[in-house]
Protein backbone atom coordinates (compact mmCIF):
# COMPACT_ATOMS: atom_id res chain seq x y z
CA UNK A 1 0.00 0.00 0.00
CA UNK A 2 2.68 2.63 0.46
CA UNK A 3 4.54 1.67 -2.62
CA UNK A 4 1.05 2.42 -4.36
CA UNK A 5 0.71 5.95 -2.52
CA UNK A 6 4.60 6.28 -3.30
CA UNK A 7 3.60 6.22 -6.72
CA UNK A 8 0.64 8.55 -6.46
CA UNK A 9 2.73 11.39 -4.70
CA UNK A 10 5.37 10.82 -7.25
CA UNK A 11 3.47 11.07 -10.08
CA UNK A 12 1.29 14.18 -8.95
CA UNK A 13 4.65 16.03 -8.09
CA UNK A 14 6.11 15.52 -11.84
CA UNK A 15 2.32 16.61 -13.12
CA UNK A 16 2.59 19.72 -10.93
CA UNK A 17 6.27 20.33 -11.91
CA UNK A 18 5.65 19.96 -15.32
CA UNK A 19 2.56 22.34 -15.17
CA UNK A 20 4.47 24.96 -13.05
CA UNK A 21 7.33 25.16 -15.75
CA UNK A 22 5.17 25.63 -18.71
CA UNK A 23 3.38 28.48 -17.40
CA UNK A 24 6.62 29.59 -15.42
CA UNK A 25 9.16 29.25 -18.64
CA UNK A 26 10.98 32.69 -19.29
CA UNK A 27 9.59 33.77 -23.00
CA UNK A 28 12.58 35.21 -25.21
CA UNK A 29 10.24 37.38 -27.71
CA UNK A 30 13.42 37.63 -29.98
CA UNK A 31 12.97 33.80 -30.72
CA UNK A 32 9.64 34.05 -31.71
CA UNK A 33 9.38 37.37 -33.65
CA UNK A 34 10.33 36.56 -36.60
CA UNK A 35 8.44 37.51 -39.87
CA UNK A 36 6.11 34.79 -40.94
CA UNK A 37 7.29 35.07 -44.65
CA UNK A 38 4.56 33.63 -46.17
CA UNK A 39 3.93 33.93 -49.93
CA UNK A 40 0.71 35.74 -51.21
CA UNK A 41 -2.30 32.93 -51.02
CA UNK A 42 -0.26 30.44 -49.51
CA UNK A 43 -1.77 28.53 -46.61
CA UNK A 44 1.00 26.91 -44.23
CA UNK A 45 -0.60 24.06 -42.28
CA UNK A 46 2.35 22.00 -40.20
CA UNK A 47 2.14 19.93 -36.98
CA UNK A 48 1.32 22.36 -34.48
CA UNK A 49 1.71 25.61 -36.33
CA UNK A 50 -0.92 27.40 -39.13
CA UNK A 51 -0.38 30.01 -41.49
CA UNK A 52 -1.35 32.30 -44.05
CA UNK A 53 -1.41 35.18 -46.26
CA UNK A 54 -4.36 37.18 -46.96
CA UNK A 55 -5.27 40.37 -48.90
CA UNK A 56 -8.01 42.86 -46.81
CA UNK A 57 -9.54 46.03 -47.92
CA UNK A 58 -7.91 49.05 -45.90
CA UNK A 59 -4.47 50.82 -44.98
CA UNK A 60 -1.76 48.75 -42.73
CA UNK A 61 -1.79 51.24 -40.20
CA UNK A 62 -6.32 50.78 -40.19
CA UNK A 63 -5.81 47.31 -40.38
CA UNK A 64 -3.22 46.15 -37.49
CA UNK A 65 -4.65 48.61 -35.29
CA UNK A 66 -8.29 46.33 -35.76
CA UNK A 67 -6.43 43.59 -35.72
CA UNK A 68 -4.25 44.26 -32.76
CA UNK A 69 -7.87 45.02 -30.81
CA UNK A 70 -9.14 41.34 -32.05
CA UNK A 71 -6.07 39.74 -30.44
CA UNK A 72 -5.50 41.62 -27.14
CA UNK A 73 -9.76 40.84 -26.93
CA UNK A 74 -9.04 37.32 -27.30
CA UNK A 75 -9.09 35.56 -23.52
CA UNK A 76 -5.13 34.87 -22.17
CA UNK A 77 -3.27 36.79 -25.15
CA UNK A 78 -0.80 39.43 -24.91
CA UNK A 79 1.90 41.06 -26.70
CA UNK A 80 4.82 39.50 -26.58
CA UNK A 81 6.92 41.75 -29.24
CA UNK A 82 6.37 44.76 -31.51
CA UNK A 83 3.54 47.34 -31.73
CA UNK A 84 0.54 47.85 -34.24
CA UNK A 85 1.70 51.04 -35.53
CA UNK A 86 5.58 49.09 -36.97
CA UNK A 87 2.54 46.51 -38.63
CA UNK A 88 4.63 43.65 -37.06
CA UNK A 89 3.32 41.81 -33.55
CA UNK A 90 3.96 38.71 -31.96
CA UNK A 91 1.34 37.70 -29.89
CA UNK A 92 1.46 35.05 -26.88
CA UNK A 93 -2.19 33.43 -26.33
CA UNK A 94 -2.07 30.61 -23.45
CA UNK A 95 -4.49 27.48 -23.04
CA UNK A 96 -6.74 27.62 -20.44
CA UNK A 97 -5.81 24.76 -18.18
CA UNK A 98 -2.55 24.03 -17.53
CA UNK A 99 -1.39 27.92 -19.75
CA UNK A 100 0.59 26.23 -23.01
CA UNK A 101 1.49 29.19 -24.77
CA UNK A 102 1.06 29.55 -28.09
CA UNK A 103 2.99 32.36 -30.29
CA UNK A 104 0.82 34.21 -33.57
CA UNK A 105 2.89 36.75 -35.74
CA UNK A 106 1.73 38.53 -37.52
CA UNK A 107 3.37 41.34 -40.50
CA UNK A 108 1.02 44.05 -42.47
CA UNK A 109 2.08 45.59 -45.40
CA UNK A 110 0.58 47.77 -48.39
CA UNK A 111 -0.60 45.94 -51.72
CA UNK A 112 -2.09 48.44 -53.76
CA UNK A 113 -4.89 49.95 -52.04
CA UNK A 114 -5.46 46.84 -49.96
CA UNK A 115 -3.15 45.07 -46.85
CA UNK A 116 -1.28 41.80 -47.01
CA UNK A 117 -1.38 40.21 -43.90
CA UNK A 118 0.66 36.99 -43.13
CA UNK A 119 0.00 35.59 -40.06
CA UNK A 120 1.04 32.55 -38.53
CA UNK A 121 0.75 30.76 -35.03
CA UNK A 122 2.46 28.01 -33.80
CA UNK A 123 3.02 26.05 -30.26
CA UNK A 124 5.82 25.88 -28.09
CA UNK A 125 5.58 22.84 -26.37
CA UNK A 126 5.11 19.83 -27.80
CA UNK A 127 3.75 18.33 -31.12
CA UNK A 128 -0.11 18.90 -31.77
CA UNK A 129 -2.48 21.78 -31.05
CA UNK A 130 -4.94 19.28 -32.21
CA UNK A 131 -6.12 22.68 -34.63
CA UNK A 132 -6.13 25.55 -32.25
CA UNK A 133 -3.53 27.35 -33.81
CA UNK A 134 -5.81 27.19 -37.29
CA UNK A 135 -8.75 28.15 -35.50
CA UNK A 136 -7.31 31.01 -33.87
CA UNK A 137 -5.88 32.38 -37.08
CA UNK A 138 -9.31 31.76 -39.08
CA UNK A 139 -10.99 33.30 -35.97
CA UNK A 140 -8.96 36.42 -36.07
CA UNK A 141 -8.79 37.09 -39.55
CA UNK A 142 -13.05 36.15 -40.15
CA UNK A 143 -13.39 38.74 -37.60
CA UNK A 144 -10.84 41.84 -39.68
CA UNK A 145 -13.11 40.99 -42.61
CA UNK A 146 -16.34 41.83 -41.01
Amino acid sequence: MRWIMLIIVLVFLMVASLAAYVRLAPVDPEAWHTPPDIRPGEVREEEGGFGTSVLVEGRPANVMTRLDAIAVGTPRTRVIQGVPSDQFVTYETRSRFFGFPDYTTVLAYGEGDQTRVEIYGRLRFGRSDMGVNRERVTSWLTELRL
